[in-house]
């Protein structure tokens, strides 16, 4: 009997490279497959419009709950984070943000909203698809001490050595809040995607670490003239979505969001390297609210 020749020969090695978990001699062990970040959260900016052509009159009851559920998950599918607005003027009739580990979980609200039955109502008018980080701008703690000597602090002064022990102490839940952050609970918010300039002259991925951290520090101090004012959130879309940031910004009066924009548009950072997409302004409300405020109900 003719033996199967392949029983005789190696296996080939997998065209993807070793088994998950193991790594090639020499080399550490691979992390396993996961959909889920290493750090940070996975983030989801949603929306939309009411298709009003439609609408005979008010939401029908069957189609307002299924929009209520889509805003108030239930059971496993609520995410970490999930905050819903209605949006001024006419790109848009409301929006979303989610976060949460699991992507499933973020986009599993922009299913269910686009589900059959409340889906026939409503159409998506844009999104942003990112992921929180912590910006390699943010200083280590000797980082933070040098920067306060440049400034004019007296190398081992007391005074010094107190600045940067609050520092260490503050920077632990200040990385948690960018990586985790939480929704304050405040009225008005903008969002808006953005990049940074790759025009001769203006291209901020040909200037040294060293240039782009500075100018980065003097943008960082503009925002905290608005500290209890505005609270923000950079997510990273580089190679997730056709612009590289998300900035997110709630504010406890939307005359603050206006006023941080403009201010740290003079920033170098900012005057000579950034581009802007489009910029939306929300009103926090929940799903009968926006409801009642696009007159559906």
């Amino acid at each position: 009997m003719t033996s199967d020749p392949s029983q005789s020969r190696p296996s080939a090695p997998s065209a993807g490279g070793p088994p998950p978990g193991v790594g090639r001699p020499g080399h550490a062990p691979l992390p396993e497959p996961s959909v889920v970040p290493e750090e940070g959260w996975h983030c989801g900016h949603y929306f939309y419009r009411f298709r009003r052509e439609m609408f005979d009159g008010s939401i029908a009851p069957n189609h307002r709950e299924q929009f209520l559920a889509a805003l108030n998950p239930t059971g496993d599918a609520v995410p970490e984070r999930l905050a819903s607005y209605w949006i001024s003027g006419h790109d848009c009739d409301f929006g979303i943000m989610v976060m949460d580990p699991d992507p499933a979980k973020v986009d599993g609200i922009h299913q269910a909203i686009m589900a059959p039955g409340i889906g026939r109502l409503i159409e998506p008018a844009w999104s942003f698809v990112s992921v929180s980080e912590v910006s390699e701008y943010v200083p280590s703690i000797e980082e933070y001490r040098q920067r306060l000597i440049k400034e004019g602090n007296t190398p081992d002064s007391p005074e010094l050595a107190a600045k940067v022990a609050a520092y260490e102490r503050r920077l632990p839940m200040m990385n948690r809040n960018r990586l985790q952050p939480e929704i304050p609970d405040w009225p008005s918010a903008c969002f808006y995607p953005m990049n940074k300039s790759r025009v001769p002259g203006a291209n901020w991925f040909m200037e040294p670490f060293s240039a782009r951290n500075q100018m980065m520090a003097e943008h960082a101090q503009s925002g905290m003239a608005f500290a209890g004012k505005v609270s923000q959130l950079i997510s990273v879309g580089v190679g997730l979505d056709d612009w590289e940031w998300m900035v997110t910004l709630w504010g406890r009066n939307p005359q603050y969001l206006k006023d941080i924009v403009y201010k740290m548009r003079f920033d170098q950072a900012s005057a000579k390297y950034a581009e802007f997409g489009p910029f939306y302004v929300g009103y926090k409300a929940d799903a009968d609210a926006i409801l009642d405020h696009c007159r559906l109900l």
